[in-house]
């Protein structure tokens, strides 16, 4: 394993919730701030409680864990500590994930959200260098109607969100049931993605794409399961948000060996490494960089060609496209 490569690859994150970026020690900080009750007594007790089963399961922790979310400080509390991360492994550009619906339900402002999460990217690209263009997702176990209106509520701030996604519990919620919402966004001039093929099957993959037409795939592990699918992902040039520790430590895989990225590159589909709810599943990007190479023993090529295909796949302008492109070209010829 080229560690010294991995830890320099210019790196794209397009697969991070930040509300699954919320370590435990933070956690507890913001719960007493707020003089929010959480379910459990310390911080070795949470950790101790990430032994999930299924989706389902951690989706339990994650919600319960976001009542200690209350104010826009802690929204930018949030939001700055993943940033602090991702710069220390050399992410230079994030289109993190955020769920309005999980704090609008408890009676936070959807303003309230944004500006905290916004003014920590602000000053993420200040002091940092990370580029940003955030992402709002549906809970696609609530109702149609929900999306609607959380859809509807952010509009007025088109500025400060590129695109929509679609997140939360998969299995029997498919893509197909959003259209309308999705509709809406793409008429609106939003760019959409959409959580596909983890839990759920190929099907929702063709879903996503036939019917919300997306831009990207998060996960899209399952599509090794259909040939023809594959085949059309490779086509089109989807790229497709893998979270490799997150499929392990949520049973879609039983071992990272299992994992199907190694195919999925060999088969030439756009993979791309993310780390989707790195507090709970035990790593960031660069964990997930990490273990895939070195349970695959992958080349230098190929890691090259992962964050290569992080980079063609965000929603940055050509311009910014080209400066990382060109700091990853330095880095693979060094």
């Amino acid at each position: 394993m080229d560690e010294d490569l991995i830890r320099r690859l210019p790196k794209a994150e397009m697969h991070i919730h930040l509300e699954g970026s919320f370590e435990p020690e933070l956690m507890f900080a913001l719960a007493d701030r707020n003089r929010v009750p959480l379910p459990y007594t310390s911080v070795d007790e949470v950790r101790r409680a990430y032994q999930f089963t299924d989706l389902q399961s951690f989706l339990n922790l994650y919600y319960a864990a976001a009542q200690a979310l209350v104010t826009e400080q802690d929204f930018y509390d949030l939001t700055w500590a993943y940033l602090q991360r991702a710069h220390a492994q050399t992410v230079r550009h994030v289109e993190p994930f955020f769920d309005p619906q999980t704090h609008t339900a408890r009676g936070v402002a959807f303003e309230t959200v944004l500006a905290g999460i916004t003014r920590a990217l602000g000053d993420g690209a200040r002091q940092l260098g990370i580029s940003s263009r955030l992402v709002m997702c549906f809970l696609r176990d609530l109702p149609v109607d929900d999306a609607m209106r959380t859809l509807e509520q952010a509009l007025p701030f088109r500025d400060r969100i590129v695109g929509v996604g679609l997140d939360s519990a998969e299995a029997g919620h498919p893509p197909a049931d959003f259209a309308a919402v999705f509709e809406r966004a793409r008429g609106a001039g939003l760019r959409v993605v959409a959580h596909a093929g983890e839990e759920g099957p190929p099907e929702y993959i063709w879903q996503a794409l036939d019917v919300l037409k997306v831009a990207r795939i998060d996960h899209g592990v399952r599509c090794m399961e259909d040939p023809r699918l594959v085949d059309r992902l490779v086509a089109d040039r989807v790229p497709l948000t893998v979270c490799p520790l997150s499929n392990v430590k949520l049973r879609v895989v039983t071992t990272m060996a299992e994992h199907p990225v190694k195919r999925m590159l060999d088969r030439r589909l756009c993979v791309t490494l993310n780390s989707d709810d790195p507090a709970y599943f035990g790593g960031y990007i660069l964990d997930n960089y990490r273990a895939v190479a070195q349970t695959f023993a992958l080349s230098r090529a190929e890691l090259g060609t992962i964050a290569r295909n992080a980079i063609q796949a965000t929603f940055l302008d050509d311009a910014g496209k080209r400066a990382l492109l060109g700091e990853l070209d330095t880095v693979m010829a060094s």
